[in-house]
């Protein structure tokens, strides 16, 4: 598929530098499919529901349209005929912002391409024109990936990054999905989304996105915390198990005080290894003790 193969060089080998040699879809010449500029009506486009970007700055719109009232669109649309319509591959912002400003035919060239060529192209063209929010990016890696059964280094090298950019881009997927709209929103960064994926726990990746958004934590901070928090949850099972020895200590304290008749301390060393302590507070007392441990030798001779 050589039409694939040149995707990661740039839409500029697919595009013309300048709008010339266009021709009217109404006009007698007909167009050379992938060649051509045409120029046609608005109304008979319409965007890919399956493009990868999903979300649009009304702002940045706005501005787009005013440049195009005034100089029109320099770069013509890469679109797809559907009989109907024609189908954008690449340019739909210029399309939103074309109909902002009440644009009535705008240029494109009709491009015969596959499925898998279609979404290869939208996904580089937002990618090189930073378009793509990291999830938007992240799930168009997915779906190149998944439906059309690429390997990463395939899709790596079509898409002109490295395969650990991709697989890095890729991992944000695992985040709980409240915490991806949190970056689709803006209200914490890649960073921050990157530094919760030590989290394995989604409802705690979600409270943590809550408390970095609260408190402004820098990725720094956020980083400092989660090792902080993963320290902890390391040592519980430790202290458990000392709780737990401590009571099975505590017990033989109390049956030996019973057979000796004064107070005995256990002091553990390790888990293995320690001493035991019997007071007295006379020498009476302690003769008493000496010939209780007497008698149970010759018990058991």
């Amino acid at each position: 598929m050589a039409a694939a193969r040149g995707l990661g060089k740039g839409l500029d080998i697919m595009l013309p530098d300048k709008i010339g040699g266009s021709a009217n879809t109404d006009g007698k010449k007909k167009p050379e499919i992938g060649k051509d500029v045409v120029y046609v009506k608005i109304g008979k486009i319409e965007p890919n529901k399956e493009q990868p970007r999903k979300s649009f700055d009304e702002d940045t719109l706005l501005e787009l349209s005013e440049s195009l009232k005034q100089y029109g669109i320099l770069q013509p649309l890469l679109v797809q005929d559907k009989k109907e319509y024609y189908e954008i591959i690449a340019g739909e912002r210029r399309w939103r912002a074309a109909k902002l400003a009440g644009l009535k035919e705008i240029p494109v060239i009709i491009k015969k391409l596959t499925d898998q060529e279609m979404v290869e192209i939208s996904l580089i063209e937002n990618i090189q024109r930073e378009n793509l929010n990291p999830i938007e990016e992240a799930l168009a890696y997915k779906r190149l990936l998944n439906e059309f059964q690429l390997k990463q280094d395939e899709l790596a090298e079509r898409v002109s990054k490295s395969r650990t950019a991709v697989t890095n881009s890729m991992r944000l997927l695992k985040l709980d999905e409240r915490v991806q709209q949190m970056v689709i929103d803006d209200l914490i960064s890649t960073g921050h989304a990157r530094s919760l994926l030590a989290i394995s726990d989604k409802e705690k990746q979600y409270i943590l996105a809550q408390q970095i958004f609260d408190e402004k934590l820098s990725v720094r901070e956020t980083e400092k915390l989660i090792k902080k928090l993963q320290k902890q949850k390391s040592e519980i099972p430790k202290i458990q198990e000392d709780n737990k020895m401590s009571v099975f200590y505590e017990d033989i304290e109390q049956k030996l005080k019973g057979i000796m008749g004064t107070k005995v301390l256990i002091h553990q060393k390790d888990k293995d290894k320690g001493k035991i302590e019997i007071e007295y507070y006379s020498s009476d007392e302690l003769e008493r003790i000496i010939e209780l441990f007497q008698s149970i030798h010759q018990m058991d001779n």
